[in-house]
């Protein structure tokens, strides 16, 4: 009995087969770097104040002084949402009374813009925001639409894995990169906020679906030695430069319909992919559709110049791709002793606060000093060297230390912001910056090393559990960025004290690096502790780490 790495070995690891199938599924990705980030321009909040309408008959004087002034971070700003009452100040302007001569602004009485607000148009011509009024009593909208958008990822990464089993690999990917376009394209046309967040929901569905299928389909058509790089430095970094491109459109564009219809050009353009992508050979033969099978190995062995065997899969001699029957295994399994709960436990405030750091820094990054969009381009761009510093990190050094050590990095430099004088706003930027790249490091770790913690029995359920919790990070998120505009460096005081705090839990976990992957619940290691001895292990229970896919989604 052979399996289908021993029966396809004779195609190689890197031909011209395999770098096409490498770059086309890692170019599919770009689109959900515009989707996954976009909002950050789209429900972009400008600078706002009162309307004063024209047929008030103020003077220049008080219409210089019809908004009150209110306290931010140490200055005094213009009210946002208040305004004089203007019934009050018409009759001092008719009367000919001067503001803060004749008139104790202090004892005005104040009202809330009833005629709506005066949008700055420096940075946006306009937004959600700014097209449907998304502030002060309808302020809390805006997080709310960065929300639901990641509930939609929550739920679709609930439905990918079952449909790709389902329908296919090839048919799902498309399908989900179709529904991620085309409800983006619909977006365009919405007549008020309900509409488009719903619509962003099934974007976000999409969105997650596009992305894991494409994982699926690559790990498993690649060789055993290029999917590790396949999920780093392939799929992740391509993420990163959709990304990156988000603020060049957006730079452009400053109209959210026509940026949006801008950035569903993309998708169209992966239409073509459907004629070189084909599907998993390993989900056809699990299907016994050996022939359709064999005819995409033989045209790889064509690609690649290489002579196939007349009989690629023989149905007789072929071991079946699916795993052997094993016995029911709950959730409650994750929770059965106090060790392997406590483990849980803490793999899943991991997950979930790695997750808000991120996300709250990518949202908040357009927030930031500076200009917005070049803010956002840096952003992306400092996730680059991030993956590519955790994939070499991961080679040699033991998961524990690392991944605290970025987390400390990480939370360190957000905290010391705080410290930063307004004055130094490019150095607020760059300690930004390094917290993203800390935190983003530890995020691309996180498969692995929860992967090597827990045995084989519940690896794949520890895994999408403890994932789940990364989206639920991702829906708190937005919020942490809300509190910005309260205070500036309070975002960065939370995110930078519970990443530093995660990084301290990280420490009290077990060390998988070099350790023999556990089989039962039982050989789980345990919780490490100030009073507990490191446990010697018999060096021949040592093996090679597991290829683990990476990915910070």
């Amino acid at each position: 009995m052979r399996d289908y790495d021993e029966v396809t070995a004779f195609l190689g690891e890197w031909g011209p087969f395999q770098r096409l199938i490498f770059f086309l599924l890692s170019a599919s990705i770009i689109p959900n770097g515009f989707n996954g980030m976009s909002v950050v321009f789209l429900a972009a909040t400008p600078e706002h104040r009162c309307r004063v309408p024209d047929t008030a008959n103020l003077s220049s004087a008080w219409r210089n002084h019809s908004i009150p002034l209110r306290l931010q971070d140490g200055r005094e700003v213009p009210h946002s949402c208040r305004r004089y009452r203007l019934a009050a100040i018409a009759n001092f302007s008719a009367l000919g009374l001067e503001p803060g001569r004749d008139v104790d602004l202090e004892q005005l009485e104040q009202e809330s813009c009833l005629d709506g607000w005066e949008f700055s148009q420096d940075i946006y011509l306009s937004t959600i925001v700014t097209e449907w009024s998304l502030v002060c009593e309808d302020d809390w909208k805006t997080p709310l639409t960065s929300s639901l958008f990641f509930l939609g990822v929550l739920f679709g990464s609930f439905v990918s894995g079952q449909l790709s089993d389902r329908f296919g690999r090839k048919n799902i990917l498309f399908a989900t990169m179709a529904v991620q376009t085309g409800f983006s394209f619909l977006q365009i046309f919405s007549i008020n906020w309900e509409m488009f967040t719903v619509l962003f929901v099934i974007v976000g569905m999409g969105q997650i679906s596009n992305y894991v299928v494409a994982f699926i389909l690559g790990t498993e058509i690649l060789g055993k030695s290029v999917r590790i790089i396949f999920s780093t430095l392939g799929v992740c970094t391509f993420f990163a430069v959709g990304y990156m491109l988000l603020p060049l459109f957006a730079y452009f564009i400053r109209d959210w319909r026509m940026l949006l219809l801008a950035l569903t050009v993309p998708g169209v353009l992966c239409i073509p992919l459907w004629w070189f992508i084909p599907e998993s050979p390993r989900w056809l033969i699990s299907q016994r559709r050996f022939i359709e099978a064999e005819n995409i190995i033989q045209k790889a062995a064509k690609m690649n110049n290489k002579a196939a065997p007349v009989v690629i899969f023989d149905p007789m001699e072929l071991q079946e791709l699916k795993l052997p029957s094993q016995q029911k295994i709950l959730i409650l399994s994750l929770f059965r002793t106090r060790n392997i709960a406590t483990i849980t436990i803490m793999s899943l405030m991991l997950w979930m606060l790695t997750s808000v750091g991120y996300f709250a820094l990518s949202l908040n990054a357009p927030n930031l000093h500076g200009d917005a969009y070049l803010n956002c381009f840096l952003s992306a761009l400092i996730e680059v060297p991030a993956y590519i510093t955790a994939w070499l990190l991961l080679q040699t050094l033991p998961r524990r230390y690392i991944i605290a050590g970025v987390l400390f990095l990480g939370g360190g430099v957000l905290l010391l912001i705080q410290l930063v004088p307004e004055d130094y706003n490019f150095l607020s930027i760059g300690l930004a910056m390094l917290g993203k790249f800390g935190i983003t490091s530890a995020f691309s770790m996180l498969y692995v090393f929860t992967a090597e913690l827990y045995p084989t029995l519940v690896r794949n359920m520890a895994v999408g559990v403890t994932s789940m919790a990364s989206r639920v990070g991702s829906i708190i998120a937005p919020y942490f960025v809300y509190l910005g505009a309260y205070n500036r460096v309070l975002p960065y005081i939370l995110m930078g004290s519970l990443t530093v705090l995660i990084g301290i839990i990280t420490l009290f976990l077990p060390e998988s690096f070099g350790v023999t992957l556990p089989e039962t619940l039982e050989q789980m290691q345990k919780v490490k502790g100030f009073r507990l001895r490191k446990n010697t292990r018999d060096s021949t229970e040592k093996e090679e780490n597991p290829k683990v896919l990476i990915t910070s989604f």
